[in-house]
């Protein structure tokens, strides 16, 4: 991953002014005596069956003379330009957010970060993404976006796609289908580009949850050490006490306001009651509600990240919490975050420079033997909840940009009396 290190200093911020699910596929049963080849009938899809794990892309830019493009780089793209990126990742922007280093956009279907030289857009559900790749490269290079404006004229540096197995994958539109699909479309760019040149791979078990990751990366190397880092954490089969506080119908307002502002309020008071304001103290916070059911939060300080998607029905449940936040310990937010959703499993990923990588202390990604990661419960944490790592990898691609992926699985609840005391995250 390019460096991004920008100075921490304080800003005056501006807020203008979804859903997300899937357990893992269900065990197949194989009748020893069938001789045919015919594979058994795959389990019926739920009639409002949501897509929840996200696909991620982010690209990456550098001036055409080197370096960092100056500000504002990417934010000087108009709002017809977002318009059009999104509209061909078939999702609309639904609000924003600023301060002095990003904007933050809440979409219809997860989020849209823009930086001076980065744009990270994450979609769910049945978006197209990867049909954006294309032309936002138009749109930065050389000849504009078309409008007749001074064109930004940057060049391409560095490109991620990545996202979890899909659990529905023939409701998916093209090139989205499969991950083969994926990378043959974006391979077909390399007449366009030659710097779309890279690489592929699977992280996890394929019998289960699993990570694919692309790169490409024509990062001009200095000697200013890159740092970067990037934490998800998905969710699956959340407390469905929990869940049911992402209903509308337990906050409708009513009277005259408009749907937007009435779902902006709707979103306001989840943050609120569900304790996700908690997990971005000092943050900006935009955050929108979703009819019948979900959510979508965006939160900026400082020139960092965190997001968050929700969507509570009952046979898919999800959320998904995600930072480019620089820690040197990850683990007290971790804790918080599985803490505010009691998930049955999570997946963790973390995509870093080496030597940012490097920077992480307690990391459970990277601790052999594996940690346990423990969640405190109760108001004076006298409970502990166990969430054991079942499988691990990563992986070192393109130059320094390494990958990792764990499955992590609850195990039981245990008063103060009962807790192990093996060595543990807390």
């Amino acid at each position: 991953m390019p460096s991004a290190d920008i100075p921490q200093t304080a800003a005056q911020s501006t807020v203008q002014a979804t859903p997300t699910p899937s357990p893992p596929s269900p065990p197949l049963t194989v009748d020893p005596n069938r001789t045919d080849t015919t594979p058994p009938p795959a389990p019926p899809t739920p009639a409002n069956a949501f897509e929840g794990p996200e696909k991620t892309l982010e690209v990456c830019f550098r001036a055409s003379t080197g370096g960092t493009p100056p500000t504002p780089g990417l934010r000087s793209l108009p709002r017809r330009s977002l318009d059009e990126l999104c509209s061909l990742a078939s999702c609309t922007i639904i609000s924003s957010a600023s301060n002095a280093y990003l904007d933050a956009y809440v979409l219809s279907e997860s989020s849209l970060f823009v930086y001076p030289y980065m744009l990270i857009l994450k979609t769910c559900g049945t978006t197209t993404l990867l049909r954006v790749l294309k032309r936002l490269i138009e749109m930065v290079g050389p000849k504009g976006d078309g409008s007749g404006e001074k064109p930004l004229n940057l060049v391409l540096d560095w490109v991620g796609y990545s996202r979890k197995n899909l659990n529905w994958p023939e409701r998916q539109h093209f090139p989205h289908q499969s991950w083969e699909t994926e990378i043959s479309y974006i391979s077909q760019h390399s007449e366009f580009t030659s710097r779309l040149n890279g690489s592929a791979y699977t992280l996890g078990p394929i019998t289960g949850d699993h990570w694919f990751v692309w790169v490409a990366d024509r990062t001009i190397r200095s000697d200013i050490v890159g740092t970067d880092r990037v934490m998800n954490i998905m969710m699956f089969d959340i407390d469905p006490a929990v869940a049911e506080k992402f209903y509308t119908s337990r906050y409708r307002v009513g009277g005259d306001e408009e749907e937007d502002e009435d779902m902006r309020e709707v979103g306001r008071r989840m943050t609120e009651e569900a304790g996700i304001r908690k997990l971005v103290p000092g943050a900006i916070v935009d955050q929108m509600a979703f009819e019948p059911c979900g959510y979508s939060m965006n939160a900026i300080l400082y020139n960092s990240y965190s997001t968050m998607h929700v969507t509570p029905e009952t046979s898919f449940s999800y959320a998904s919490f995600e930072t480019n936040q620089k820690l040197s310990s990850y683990h007290a937010l971790i804790s918080n975050v599985v803490r505010t959703f009691n998930p049955g499993r999570f997946v963790l990923t973390m995509m870093a420079d080496e030597a940012g990588l490097d920077e992480i202390k307690d990391n459970p990604l990277t601790d052999r033997p594996a940690k346990d990661i423990i969640v405190p419960l109760g108001p004076l944490g006298t409970g502990r909840k166990t969430y054991s790592r079942k499988s691990l990898a990563s992986i070192q691609v393109e130059d320094d940009c390494c990958c990792l992926m764990g499955n992590f699985v609850r195990g039981e609840e245990r008063g103060d009396g009962e807790i192990r005391r093996a060595a543990t995250y807390t």
